[in-house]
């Protein structure tokens, strides 16, 4: 359900100034690209780096380039921030949660409703994703039925699910993701919506903590790294599960999985179009 928003703050992402760069910037260069007030982030990917501004920064990126012998200018993009979403970025409704960016926060005369602000960044997406929101409404399902004190956001992005725990009662939400940007983001919306002092955002591999305690882990994640995690014990140690990022084709053996770990699938979500499937699972504890 879209919300009929009104414009409160700037929107930072109305245009968009993206360098596409061969190699990985050094700190130092992405330092100096940060003193600039046009600067977004940088997004780093198979040994390739995007530059991110809100006007065009054609002499800087030029220098970085120059600076370097490993790197090389292979594109720049203009265009919108919806653009480069491939959809609008407006307020919308999940169950209970209704989820805005900061520019624009809607009327809602409905006390039952519960506000989170997102931005969405440059690289992670609105929230929109089939995918996100159905672990959205796993996550409203489970604070519906129990007590949730201690969460962990596999492959956070935005920080979205992390906050939504966080805004439906959760006391500790730990919010990891191998990609910096993304926790950058994260870091963002936590401080938007304050909840710097229950949530921790962290930059790091899935597998390493997997091991603390909690009583839901959320992974929204490549299979490539949930089937890692799928191989060990310890990662159904956990009062709840939601396992979603997965294709159609994948279903099968993350519910082969599942069956040989010996615990219970509840509920399983596909999109509209059978692309994507969200598993939710009750672990061990």
């Amino acid at each position: 359900m879209v919300l009929n928003p009104y414009e409160l703050l700037p929107n930072p992402y109305e245009n968009l100034f993206i360098y596409y760069i061969q190699g990985v910037i050094n700190d130092s260069n992405i330092k100096e690209a940060s003193l600039y007030p046009d600067f977004i982030g940088n997004w780093e990917e198979d040994e390739f780096s995007f530059l991110f501004f809100s006007a065009r920064c054609d002499e800087l990126v030029e220098k970085i380039v120059a600076q370097d012998s490993e790197l090389t200018l292979l594109d720049k993009y203009e265009m919108t921030g919806e653009a480069w979403h491939g959809e609008p970025i407006e307020s919308y409704r999940s169950g209970n949660l209704c989820i805005s960016p900061p520019w624009k926060i809607p009327f809602i005369n409905d006390p039952k409703l519960k506000h989170i602000l997102l931005d969405p960044g440059v690289v992670f997406g609105t929230g929109r994703h089939p995918t996100t929101e159905d672990c959205l409404k796993y996550i409203q399902y489970i604070f519906s039925k129990e007590h949730i004190s201690n969460v962990i956001d596999i492959g956070t992005g935005t920080g979205l699910l992390a906050v939504a725990a966080a805004t439906l009662g959760c006391k500790r939400v730990l919010a990891v993701d191998f990609n910096l940007l993304a926790v950058k983001t994260a870091k963002k919306n936590i401080l938007l919506n304050s909840f710097e002092d229950k949530i921790l955002a962290i930059q790091g591999r899935a597998e390493d903590f997997i091991f603390k305690t909690a009583d839901l882990v959320v992974a929204n994640i490549h299979y490539d790294v949930m089937r890692h995690l799928l191989e060990i014990t310890q990662f159904f140690d956990h009062k709840w599960l939601i396992l979603s990022g997965l294709l159609r084709s994948e279903v099968d053996r993350v519910l082969k999985k599942l069956k040989q770990a010996g615990v219970k699938v509840v509920e399983l979500s596909s999109s509209f179009d059978s692309i994507w499937t969200t598993i939710l699972v009750k672990g061990f504890k």
